[in-house]
């Protein structure tokens, strides 16, 4: 499946970053450009369960393809989060359930410097885009 050209911009930089303090310096600007979310959005009901972290996940279908906003609280998971989001924009539902995530934060570097905190926080994420797939 081919990336889109944000997922392939991440993809670049981080590609090319030297380290795993690169890679962190690079995972927070990637948070910052998250748009932010209005304070209605930041409702129970976009609340993803399951992360120690608050993470809210806003999703709308358009013509068959996604779009999702998200924010956090942590800085950390509000980059992973932005990551995740630039490799699943604009996907149909049949994309979105053939998609290795895993795989895409393995490309990226990020892989095995995710606690396992962080791991069933990202994978709360997943599983909550899985579900928004499964019941369109």
């Amino acid at each position: 499946m081919s990336l889109n050209d944000h997922a392939q911009a991440a993809l670049d930089s981080f590609e090319q970053a030297a380290g795993w303090e690169q890679r962190a310096r690079l995972l927070m600007q990637w948070g910052e450009r998250l748009s932010p979310l209005e304070a209605a959005e930041k409702c129970e009901a976009n609340r993803v369960h399951g992360c120690e972290s608050q993470v809210w996940l806003v999703a709308e279908q358009h013509e068959g393809q996604w779009r999702f906003k998200g924010a956090s609280d942590a800085r950390i998971i509000r980059g992973l989060l932005a990551l995740l989001l630039v490799r699943v924009e604009g996907l149909s539902s049949r994309e979105l359930q053939q998609l290795d995530l895993p795989g895409w934060f393995n490309q990226l570097g990020l892989g095995r410097q995710l606690s396992p905190s962080r791991s069933n926080g990202l994978n709360a994420v997943l599983q909550r885009i899985a579900q928004l797939a499964a019941d369109a």
